[in-house]
């Protein structure tokens, strides 16, 4: 069906009440063609005519050509440019010219590195003593050593190069010897705490590289992101050239913003997302648009997979086309799905963000987005799934109740007029850099000369692992003395090496997964659900000095959220921004939160059936805050308009939180925040905003530096809402653990407008 058509059938269907609140159409784009500076080998030029290359687009050009020169190179361009052929080229080329030549590709995920593999191999096996193969924790015990022998390239993942592959460098010492490149594919995906070990993981790769004889390339392969020269020094902690101008062609694109319809704008609730998506899902089935529906949950990508299905009973041909693909799901079954997708088997698949990633999905006609993803980035990775090359495609974001969804229903321009966000890491984080120095000092000894590697905060931490016994001084280098290898404890996934164990009761307490210990209060506590692989289970206990938890599978219809109390308190300033009367400060903070009860809530309703308390210790760390005071003025106008102060401050709080994700690339669920009309260290009226982990990873650093841009868009949530008195969409919070008391729309616009008037123009 043409696209144009299918648009205003939505708007001709009986139950569409105006949901479409923006359509914007893309238009198509030529390719842009380059030659390549250094002619490639003869033999590689047949390999890629075969395959239909006969000529680079221009930032494939620019790439090869780079990597040719030997620099590092980060190609930061869209969804289906070719990104591999940039990092093909050069690695194949080498190898070609000296067959003891490797190297190592690390991808994100097990399921991306398998996907790929097929692609390498397509380009190897014609040039016979090249051979790809992968090493990740499904390779046999029996193969590893064959793989270490033969392979010319290694497709890995940085949990396996982690606890896997440099803590054993010696048994690689050969591969490491003749390293020539490393490929860090999807790159934008490592940010936050995961972008933070892995670039600890990388100079631990450089380090034993330098040791065995080798210095390696690096080529990084990124979703548009707005700081690609940044993120790529950041995370191989060298300079790196930059691709970012897109050669590649693509066809005509229209992206709809679809508004679900308010039930009741008083309290600003409307019709249920789900519902929503599973009403586009079918309508495209219909019309053979063949799809992706990406949903942020696992049980909800199940669900909607339930519903399209129960709506499609009379067409059961159609109904037998539709599938769910999730975490959860064995190699097999996500083989089996991937595969008819790619044939055309499959109509649509109602998908987590396991499928944003590249693996190759066939030609699509659309993508349905069930809710913000979180980042420009990511929005644009999912909805280029569809129309590839040159075919017309379709996207459609559906809004739900939250403050930076519903902020984007009303200003599209927000997101297709702006730059895409930074992706932010902290290799210096103190939390991750002592665990990795450990693990670094288990490969070989660390000397003062790794400092320059490692950075500056370097000395603080061998320090620190001295103290705890880790490390022991001896003519001159720290050599490693623990008990255990210490890459088994460091988890690169979260920030802390202290986890508890979950437990599965009725199945011989089998471990279900690890928790790390700065958020298992609010996730295992007893009386909790707790999602595993999609399956619901209810923690019945916590063994705290063993650090265990035990729980068993339920069938409930509720899920639960925990009430919780926190403190802040101030450690130390290290910036500060006079702005006329207002004076925004970032530092360090110290964090302590208590989880005092837990709510059950009913499914889909969000009906509280009860409340139960709980005693549990609080739990401290330190992180990164940026925090202000709120002028005595703009208290008195809050107060002399009979408003609530501090509800106002509450307010304000929770929809900043909620608006930062548009300046860092991360979720809300990675924020934390305080209000208090008078808080302890200053006796002030204060609102702090905190990375919601140990150490922090840079996100309220953003915010700090982009207060006035995040102060006005904050307004434009609050003010421009058309609930009463505070709803969802723009003030309550699905984390705050008061239950969204007090809060006070009307005293948060007059904070807020009142923030801006004091700093002016400097904001």
């Amino acid at each position: 069906m043409d696209i144009d058509r299918f648009i205003e059938h939505l708007r001709e269907l009986p139950d569409y009440l105006g949901q479409i609140v923006h359509v914007e159409r893309i238009p198509p784009r030529a390719a842009r063609w380059a030659d390549v500076a250094q002619p490639l080998p003869e033999r590689l030029r047949e390999v890629l005519a075969a395959q239909g290359v006969e000529r680079f687009y221009t930032h494939q050009a620019q790439a090869i050509d780079a990597a040719h020169r030997g620099e590092h190179v980060i190609v930061a361009t869209g969804t289906a440019s070719g990104k591999t052929l940039c990092y093909n080229v050069p690695v194949l080329t080498a190898l070609l010219e000296d067959p003891l030549s490797r190297a190592l590709y690390l991808y994100p995920t097990k399921a991306l590195a398998q996907d790929q593999l097929r692609v390498v191999q397509g380009l190897t096996e014609p040039l016979r003593r090249v051979r790809a193969m992968t090493y990740d924790g499904d390779t046999p015990q029996g193969s590893r050593a064959r793989v270490r022998r033969m392979a010319s390239i290694v497709l890995s993942n940085p949990d396996m190069l982690h606890v896997g592959i440099l803590p054993n460098h010696q048994t690689w010492a050969p591969f490491f010897r003749h390293l020539r490149y490393v490929v860090v594919d999807e790159a934008h995906v490592y940010r936050g705490v995961f972008g933070s070990h892995l670039a600890n993981v990388l100079r631990r790769l450089r380090r034993v590289c330098a040791l065995h004889g080798a210095q390696p390339q690096f080529i990084l392969s990124s979703a548009t992101i707005g700081n690609p020269a940044t993120h790529a020094a950041r995370l191989i902690g060298e300079e790196a050239t930059v691709v970012e101008e897109d050669g590649a062609p693509s066809g005509p694109r229209w992206f709809v913003l679809w508004n679900p319809p308010m039930l009741d704008t008083a309290r600003g609730r409307r019709v249920s997302i789900n519902t929503e998506a599973t009403r586009l899902l079918t309508e495209m089935v219909k019309a053979t648009l063949r799809n992706i529906t990406f949903t942020r949950a696992r049980k909800v990508a199940e669900l909607i997979l339930l519903y399209a299905r129960d709506t499609l009973r009379e067409w059961p041909a159609l109904a037998e086309g539709i599938t769910a693909y999730r975490g959860g799901y064995t190699p097999r079954e996500r083989r089996e799905i991937e595969r008819r997708l790619f044939a055309g088997e499959l109509l649509a698949v109602t998908a987590t963000n396991a499928l944003e990633l590249g693996i190759d999905v066939g030609e699509l006609d659309a993508t349905i987005l069930v809710g913000y993803p979180g980042s420009i980035a990511s929005t644009w990775q999912q909805a280029g799934r569809a129309g590839r090359g040159r075919k017309a495609a379709l996207s459609v974001l559906i809004g739900q109740d939250d403050p930076l969804d519903q902020y984007l229903m009303r200003h599209p321009e927000a997101l297709f007029g702006r730059p895409h966000e930074q992706a932010l890491v902290d290799a210096g984080n103190p939390y991750v850099l002592r665990g990795h120095l450990a693990c670094a000092a288990d490969e070989y000894p660390l000397t003062p000369a790794d400092e320059a590697l490692f950075g500056p905060g370097y000395a603080r931490a061998v320090t620190d692992l001295v103290g705890e016994g880790a490390l022991e001084l001896r003519e001159g280098r720290w050599f490693y003395v623990g008990e255990e290898y210490p890459s088994r404890r460091v988890s690169i996934r979260s920030t802390s090496s202290d986890r508890y164990l979950l437990l599965d009761e009725g199945n011989n307490h089998e471990v279900l997964e690890e928790v790390d210990a700065a958020t298992a209060f609010i996730r295992i506590y007893p009386g909790a659900i707790h999602l595993h692989r999609a399956e619901s289970y209810l923690i019945t206990r916590l063994d705290i000095p063993r650090r265990l938890a035990f729980a068993r599978a339920v069938d409930a219809d509720y899920y639960t959220q925990p009430r919780e109390v926190n403190e802040v308190h101030i450690i130390r300033s290290l910036d500060a921004r006079p702005m006329g009367a207002v004076a925004p400060f970032f530092g360090e903070v110290r964090v302590t939160q208590q989880v005092t009860g837990f709510r059950r809530r009913r499914q889909y309703t969000e009906q509280v059936i009860d409340e139960q308390p709980l005693d549990l210790p609080p739990y401290s760390y330190e992180t990164q805050a940026l925090w202000f005071e709120v002028p005595e003025a703009v208290q008195r106008a809050v107060v002399q308009e009979g408003l609530d102060f501090g509800g106002g401050l509450h307010a304000v709080e929770h929809a900043m939180i909620g608006v930062l994700p548009l300046l860092a690339m991360c979720d809300r669920g990675d924020i934390g925040g305080l209000s208090t009309p008078a808080h302890p260290d200053t006796d002030r009226p204060q609102i702090f905003v905190y990375d919601g982990y140990p150490g922090g990873v840079g996100l309220t650093r953003r915010g700090f530096e982009a207060i006035g841009a995040l102060w006005r868009r904050t307004l434009e949530v609050v003010g421009e809402c058309p609930c009463e008195a505070g709803c969802p969409s723009c003030i309550q919070s699905p984390n705050c653990g008061s239950n969204n008391e007090p809060l006070d729309k009307a005293a948060a616009v007059l904070i807020l407008q009142g923030l801006l008037a004091a700093v002016g123009d400097a904001a």
